[in-house]
Parts: C-alpha cells; structure tokens; sequence
C-alpha cells in the first residue's frame, strides 16, 4: 500500500487526528485507533466523520470561533510597557492599576473600549494582574487600633463565663 504523507500538524492534536485518519485510512478498527492515540471511540468517531466529509483538510486546526480582537497585536505588545510606567505617569493617584484604569488607559491609548470585566483576561494573557486599592480610612489612628487589640480583644476572647449567663453572641 502506497504511504500517504501530511503537510506537518500545527500542533500535537492536530497531529493525533491526522493520525488517527491515516489509521483509519489503512483499515485499523476505531477501537483500536483509540486505545493507541489514548482517545475515546466518540473522539475516534467524530475525527473519521469529519474526515469522511471532508478529507485530511477536515482535520486541520480551525481558527476559533468569536469576534476578532479588538486590540492588534503590535497593540497588545505596546500594553505592558504602558502599564510598566505606572498609574501616576496618567494622573491617577496611588501606584495601583485598577481593571477601570487600565480601560480608560486602553481608551485613551488604542481608541478601543473594553468592558471592565473583560480586563481581567486581557491582563492575565498579559501575565499581568489587576489590582484592587487598599481602601482605609484617613483619620485612621494606627496607636489607637494596636492598644484596643492589646487591652480590649484579650477581655472580649474570654469567651462564655458559665451556665445560665445570658450571652449575645
């Protein structure tokens, strides 16, 4: 039987239903095409269907389904090194990039908007992380906070004094 050769896979999947066609190809049952490539008959199934309406050109990788980026690639590598300059270097006070900081700087930038929930997946594609703001109180009195946790906490931990005592918590 005459060998029938591939143009090279673009990855190890498309590599194993490639194989599994030329398997197939050479009267292997499913079963056993399965258990070689480490697959499920049903995986097995679906590659020979789609290569029985297809060809091998059936079992090639497909681009994935949704929308286009909206962000170019050039654009998406020019993102960490906006981001590596800082929240202040944009008028925002504080060093820390929020998700709806980093959509107004995108905006700003690109031209592009992103829904802010969105930027957390931009980012992390990014090896990137967003941040949240410590939020505290501005007349907060660090003294005061370390002595209640000194005097009071350890009288409050006591915990329940014994039967019959009415207790709140």
């Amino acid at each position: 039987m005459a060998r029938q050769t591939f143009p090279t896979p673009h990855d190890w999947r498309e590599g194993r239903r490639l194989r599994a066609w030329a398997l197939a190809r050479q009267g292997w049952p499913q079963r056993t095409i399965a258990a070689a490539l480490g697959v499920t008959e049903g995986a097995v199934s679906q590659w020979l269907k789609r290569g029985r309406e297809g060809g091998a050109a059936a079992l090639r990788r497909r681009t994935s389904p949704g929308a286009p980026p909206k962000l170019s690639v050039a654009q998406r590598g020019e993102l960490p090194a906006l981001l590596a300059r800082g929240p202040e270097a944009y008028g925002f006070r504080g060093d820390v990039w929020t998700g709806p900081r980093v959509v107004w700087l995108i905006a700003a930038r690109f031209g592009v908007r992103y829904h802010r929930s969105h930027i957390s997946r931009l980012l992390r594609r990014l090896d990137w992380t967003p941040q949240k703001p410590l939020q505290r109180a501005t007349q907060r009195d660090e003294a005061a906070i370390r002595r209640w946790w000194a005097e009071h906490w350890p009288r409050l931990k006591k915990g329940r004094r014994g039967r019959g005592v009415p207790w709140s918590g």
